[in-house]
């Protein structure tokens, strides 16, 4: 019983925990996902024991927390699916760290009030101690096992099956570390229904030999009592029969549903979610103790149907057929790809990829173990397979989209830890043939998959099994990546498993797209965004009028303004490649703060404290995969400088560019709550050590790169880089220099130039203009003297 559970079953405990969590608001999310925030806090193996690391924790179980709230999308009930919608809009609200303290409090909190009111129950229980959750109780399977009533009659091998399977002895353990709440539960029921069926085994016995005693003594005169024996005997045998199937039916609707739920989650994991594949083992549990059960109950039925006492019975008949469709169903469905292929996929590039039978032993295969083939399918070939139900047959190689190299593999059966699996390791896509295209499709909107069948024979019948990989995108060159990983990455984030491939909406609201975003940049660069990082990518993403609703063509299709050529995710997608490949450290470390327009960033850093020399950097929103310098210069106004890309990086990284421009100074700080940094103090640890150098070659100078920045004026008479004042202010500018040279003057006919256009453009009212004049007339042709002169005028006179 879980945690809540128990809370849940006193009115008194109950309303005390509700009132506490409401004081976050966080009451229906507890409701919601009881059973799996018990597993998620109970099951952590860090200890937090600074305030930093205890952030780091809150922040992981936010990111998780977004995942499982989106898994939960696909429900089928349309309630909860808004529910979930306002849970995740919740959460963005409540930072982190206060979410998840609160959560954490609250199960301490549970646990006292179950300990007082006397309603605990035996299972995994957490330590009191406020930051020591990480050794859960668990319960041995064979505790479990031994916990429940002998099984008796012949049905008793069921049990001697499930631990054949898996090597004997102790069956598994189930930690809570490890194992889902809901698994442990669905199996401790399969196990009690074990039980209960296995009392049918010495009735069923008893009825063969009585039927057997009838037939052989028809002749005797208690002949007619013994058959209404017989036939009250065979009734309640056949009541028993349905009653157990009847109980295993919702079993393995459910464990199948829990396998989807896997498959669901290693689709996010696409996306870089955090995954537990570890879980499909104890899914594969599931599975085999499912196969036991519906195995035996099928030789029951059959055992039951030789007993003829009427010539018809479609009672039990009907009862054989649907038993052999769900032990039908029950081997299909565990046919799995557990390692999926790359989801974008480029010809003639090897790849690898495996798939895994989930009861392949219990039902023998593996002493025959059969050759997986691969094929690889179109949209459209694998919507009509799957929905028109095509059977498989001799032909079905010859309806691939393309041509596969090393496409077929024979399972392997590894006893130490009963996985039957085939691994293709040496993949390669040779050629693809695409299907027409439609309006303004094109090649890397076209999803394919993989296709996997085997078919093989178990008891004298055939068995034909087959599974789609994850949908891949197929490119023969990089430049078609980046619009290809948008495909990859909203199927992902947003398509049901169970669905007509490959249909996927055309528009998902903000709350779940965030979540998507933050989980790919995350971990991709391995920081999270912040609450204004996504504040930022909305405005961004809005088109005209506000809407919840962020579309398809919002995301990948239309330009992010009329002046810009590219799209939201094109723009997104090289921030992010950018990052890891040059500022990864710098992001993680905080001294990127990215995501900020420009008019918010001079904003913040005109009203710094530390003033002069102020800095921050900035993801460029007019190029490509650029990141920006934003600074208060010695005059006080805010310089931007060119933005920076991977080549300049590959010249000379980011932190020693950083180094080279003496006017910054403080970094401004990219957390609300923090102070800034002196330069070096924030980047220290990432410039590239002096020490060591080699010697240059003998005959040679040794030459080294520097970034300067050198002033320059526009046309118009302002400074670049400069809001316009009536007297401009005048900054360094963006136009950045690399080279082995001293700081030089200006050109003396630049600034000559420069002082007679605003000469030029002053009215002989005004008293400055004369000054200047006779300035410039005394400095008799010393441009040197002019432009310090006219500086001191225009910017100090006032």
């Amino acid at each position: 019983m879980s945690l809540w559970k128990r809370i849940s079953s006193h009115a008194d405990c109950e309303a005390r925990m509700a009132a506490y969590y409401d004081e976050k608001g966080l009451f229906d999310l507890r409701l919601c996902l009881a059973a799996w925030i018990e597993d998620r806090i109970m099951s952590e193996q860090i200890t937090p024991n600074s305030a930093e690391q205890l952030e780091r924790v809150a922040l992981k179980f936010n990111e998780d927390l977004q995942q499982k709230l989106l898994s939960t999308r696909t429900a089928s009930d349309q309630a909860l699916k808004y529910r979930v919608v306002e849970l995740c809009t919740q959460i963005q609200r409540t930072s982190a760290l206060e979410l998840y303290t609160h959560l954490r409090g609250g199960l301490q909190k549970e646990l006292q009030l179950a300990t007082e009111q006397s309603v605990a129950t035996p299972g995994p229980s957490m330590p009191l101690s406020p930051y020591n959750m990480n050794n859960p109780g668990y319960m041995d399977q064979s505790e479990l096992i031994s916990a429940q009533p002998a099984v008796g009659g012949g049905l008793a091998v069921i049990h001697n099956a499930v631990v054949g399977a898996n090597g004997g002895g102790n069956v598994t353990t189930l930690g809570m570390a490890t194992a889902k709440m809901e698994l442990f539960e669905i199996e401790h029921h399969i196990m009690q229904c074990f039980n209960e069926f296995s009392n049918c085994g010495n009735s069923l016995k008893m009825l063969v030999q009585n039927y057997s005693y009838v037939l052989n003594s028809s002749g005797s005169t208690n002949a007619e009592e013994a058959f209404k024996c017989l036939m009250a005997e065979k009734a309640a045998i056949v009541t028993t029969l349905c009653r157990s199937y009847l109980s295993y039916e919702p079993m393995q609707e459910q464990i199948i549903s829990e396998l989807n739920n896997w498959r669901r989650q290693q689709a996010l994991a696409g996306n870089g979610a955090p995954f537990n594949e570890g879980a499909l083992d104890q899914i594969q549990r599931c599975f085999e103790l499912l196969e036991s059960f519906i195995g035996h109950l099928l030789a029951a039925v059959k055992e039951t149907l030789r007993v003829r006492l009427v010539n018809e019975e479609p009672e039990l008949n009907n009862l054989l057929e649907r038993v052999r469709t769900s032990q039908k169903n029950l081997v299909c469905a565990a046919f799995i790809v557990d390692k999926q292929p790359p989801q974008v996929m480029k010809t003639n590039t090897r790849f690898a990829a495996s798939v895994r039978w989930l009861i392949g032993s219990q039902l023998g295969i593996h002493n025959n173990p059969p050759t997986i083939e691969c094929i690889i399918m179109s949209e459209i070939q694998a919507n009509r397979f799957v929905t028109r139900g095509t059977q498989m047959d001799s032909t079905l190689a010859g309806q691939s989209s393309g041509e596969i190299q090393n496409c077929s593999s024979t399972m392997e059966y590894q006893q130490n830890n009963h996985v039957f699996s085939a691994s293709f390791r040496n993949m390669q896509l040779k050629k693809i043939k695409r299907a027409e295209k439609k309006g303004t499709e094109s090649v890397m909107d076209e999803k394919f998959a993989l296709f996997f069948y085997a078919t093989t024979t178990v008891n004298d019948y055939q068995i034909r099994v087959w599974t789609l990989s994850l949908p891949v995108v197929v490119i023969v060159h990089g430049n078609q990546e980046p619009q290809s990983w948008a495909t990859i990455t909203w199927d992902n984030a947003f398509a049901d498993i169970v669905r007509e491939p490959f249909m996927i909406t055309d528009r998902v609201t903000w709350a779940m797209l965030s979540v998507a975003l933050n989980t790919k940049f995350g971990s991709s660069t391995q920081r999270a965004l912040t609450r204004d990082n996504l504040d930022f990518l909305y405005e961004k993403l809005q088109r005209g009028e506000r809407s919840e609703y962020i579309t398809w063509n919002q995301f990948c299709k239309e330009p992010l303004r009329s002046d810009r050529q590219f799209t939201f995710w094109e723009w997104f997608f090289a921030i992010m490649k950018l990052t890891k490949d040059h500022l990864m450290g710098m992001w993680k470390a905080g001294c990127i703060m990215g995501f900020i327009n420009k008019a918010k960033a001079q904003d913040d850093l005109m009203r710094s404290a530390t003033g002069i020399g102020t800095f921050l950097l900035r993801f460029s929103d007019s190029e490509l995969g650029g990141v920006t310098i934003a600074y208060v210069n010695e005059y006080g106004s805010v310089t931007m400088l060119s933005p920076w890309t991977a080549r300049d990086f590959q010249i000379l990284n980011l932190a020693e560019r950083i180094r080279d421009l003496n006017m910054l100074r403080f970094l401004y700080p990219s957390d609300t709550n923090a102070v800034p940094q002196e330069r070096d103090q924030a980047f220290g640890e990432f410039y590239t050590s002096s020490t060591g150098t080699n010697e240059p070659t003998p005959g040679y100078v040794k030459s080294t790169l520097h970034v300067q920045v050198r002033n320059a004026i526009e046309g118009n008479g302002s400074i670049i880089g400069t809001p316009q004042h009536p007297i401009p202010s005048p900054p360094q500018d963006s136009s950045m220099s690399m080279g082995n040279y001293e700081d030089s003057d200006s050109n003396d006919s630049t600034m000559a130039d420069a002082i007679e256009r605003y000469v030029a453009g002053t009215s002989p009212d005004d008293p400055i203009f004369h000054e200047i004049r006779a300035t410039i007339i005394s400095a008799c042709n010393d441009v040197d003297s002019v432009g310090c002169e006219f500086q001191r005028l225009c910017y100090g006179g006032f």
